[in-house]
């Protein structure tokens, strides 16, 4: 269900159609796409973290897109562990560069969709303009895999993570030189009580 300001629409995938939720905003040819955590919990486009991050982007000025993966929701086709959902993002992002006329991106992601959006970025041409990876599945999905990092990222670790282990995040990108790692004191996997200071960090990042 889409809200005030927001459009839905159906992009052509991989797998088949991906139902999606779009903004408008005034910096022409600037789009923020933002991949939700994993379906397999219970990840949706409509996660509160995925949310936020496309409430500091459209404060920022983008345009927003955010989407269901394979299997999630009105979404066709099946979970795939990551690999397919990468592609799926290749689509959303193809999408958006004919249809949103997209000359920028800003791609985000939280937890199973950080490691999609980091898979995504390493298979486009040209790096996005931002990279901001939200307590990013390094261990569960092969993230060593991506590394190291063609560009670079911005990482927001809640250090009270029980989900994902916040040491194995600090040493994924431990030798990105390029790379930031934003530290959340008592802050659980969902940034519960923490959205708020979680919205301003990314507005910095993006900024």
């Amino acid at each position: 269900m889409s809200r005030p300001g927001e459009e839905q629409v159906i992009i052509g995938g991989p797998a088949g159609p991906l139902e999606a939720v779009i903004t408008r905003g005034e910096r022409a040819g600037l789009v923020a796409i933002i991949c939700h955590p994993n379906p397999v919990q219970g990840g949706t486009m409509q996660n509160k973290v995925v949310h936020t991050l496309m409430r500091a982007a459209r404060d920022m000025g983008a345009s927003t897109l955010r989407f269901n993966f394979r299997g999630v929701g009105s979404s066709a086709g099946e979970h795939d562990y990551g690999l397919g959902e990468a592609q799926d993002c290749l689509a959303v992002i193809a999408w958006a560069k004919t249809e949103l006329k997209m000359e920028q991106l800003w791609l985000m992601g939280f937890s199973f969709g950080g490691y999609v959006a980091a898979a995504a970025a390493s298979a486009l041409t040209t790096w996005p303009a931002r990279l901001v990876l939200v307590a990013p599945s390094v261990e569960k999905q092969r993230f060593a895999d991506l590394k190291p990092l063609r560009g670079p990222a911005e990482v927001m670790m809640g250090e009270a993570d029980d989900v994902v282990a916040p040491e194995a995040v600090y040493a994924a990108f431990a030798d990105e030189a390029n790379s930031t790692v934003v530290r959340f004191a008592d802050t659980g996997h969902f940034f519960h009580g923490q959205l708020v200071p979680l919205k301003a960090a990314v507005e910095q990042a993006l900024g």
